[in-house]
């Protein structure tokens, strides 16, 4: 095995009921699945085509999905090949202040559970030691090795949908602020983004489960039926959960885009309104632009100041009115 297989494999370990765990090396898989009882549980981190094709014929997998987890950017499905099922779901974390997602394919046969991670996505060192710490459970075989990944994949994304239910508590704060903040509206275009893409992850995911609930006796233990079935009601509530987030974003952006428009309506009225109220002076004051005798004012004493009288009591009468209907 080169240094980059080793690198890509995370944990190999054969299970049984008299020796419980055992670790092994990939050359020794073989040997395992010869004898009659135990499976083999293998987790791989991008491992290359050459690791992949040695997998392929220990485990007799098919070409096809061999191809598809080494290639990754797949959507979330579940396909049976032969007398193995392929599943390939979507992961998320959070990683430097940013939700990434990435994928885990996962290869289930009767005595064997290979899951290979790509991108963003936790060690399955986790379920694993739960796993080891029920063995009575998971003497049901790799269905329950696979329903403690399944049930670690839809639990991680719960942190995130109430981080992101908190990012929209923030900007539902922002939007109602007296200021217009563009950064706002940027925040609430990644945040839909991002919901967007949880949603494509989670929603397959309750048909991946729906089947391994009914179908596939061959290898699906009875037993672990109920756990597949708790995990769908989390994926459920997940996805319901996404849903209205997703809804309540595009509400939260179509109010932005209203309070933009009624302050921008705020600013037109004012303008008018002070344009209103410099009008009357202008159009008295124009007229000392005309050339002609007979003014008021020039014959008269006190002509100019009652002019000036008449201008500010206009002015004032007009700054009243339009204050009292809010144009000022």
């Amino acid at each position: 095995m080169s240094k980059q297989e080793r690198l890509s494999v995370v944990n190999c370990a054969a299970y049984d009921a008299k020796a419980g765990r055992r670790d092994i090396s990939v050359d020794d898989i073989s040997e395992v699945l010869a004898k009659p009882e135990g499976f083999v549980w293998l987790g791989l981190h991008e491992p290359d085509e050459t690791l992949l094709t040695a997998l392929r014929e220990e485990f007799g997998l098919h070409e096809l999905a061999i191809e598809d987890a080494h290639h990754a950017h797949q959507r979330p499905k579940i396909e049976q090949y032969g007398d193995s099922l392929f599943l390939a779901v979507h992961t998320v974390q959070r990683v430097n202040a940013r939700v990434v997602f990435g994928e885990t394919h996962v290869f289930l046969g009767k005595r064997f559970l290979v899951t290979v991670r790509h991108g963003a996505s936790l060690s399955y060192a986790a379920p694993r030691a739960r796993c080891e710490r029920e063995p009575e459970r998971l003497m049901m075989g790799p269905s329950y090795a696979l329903y403690a990944v399944l049930d670690f994949i839809v639990d991680n994304y719960l942190p995130i949908v109430g981080e992101f239910q908190q990012a929209l508590d923030d900007l539902e704060r922002d939007i109602f602020d007296e200021s217009f903040k563009r950064e706002t509206i940027r925040r609430l275009y990644d945040l839909k983004g991002d919901l967007a893409r949880l949603r494509l992850a989670v929603a397959p995911m309750q048909d991946i489960l729906s089947q391994l609930v009914r179908l596939h006796p061959e290898l699906i233990h009875d037993q672990s039926r109920l756990y597949f079935r708790d995990v769908f009601d989390h994926a459920v509530r997940v996805n319901e959960a996404t849903d209205t987030l997703r809804e309540m974003v595009g509400a939260a952006l179509s109010v932005n885009l209203s309070l933009v428009t009624v302050a921008q309506g705020e600013v037109v009225k004012r303008l008018a309104g002070w344009a209103a109220l410099l009008a009357a002076p202008t159009l008295l004051t124009s007229w000392y632009g005309m050339n002609f005798r007979g003014m008021p004012e020039l014959s008269a004493d006190f002509g100019y100041p009652i002019l000036v009288g008449v201008t500010g009591l206009v002015c004032f009468s007009l700054f009243i009115v339009l204050k009292r209907a809010k144009w000022l």
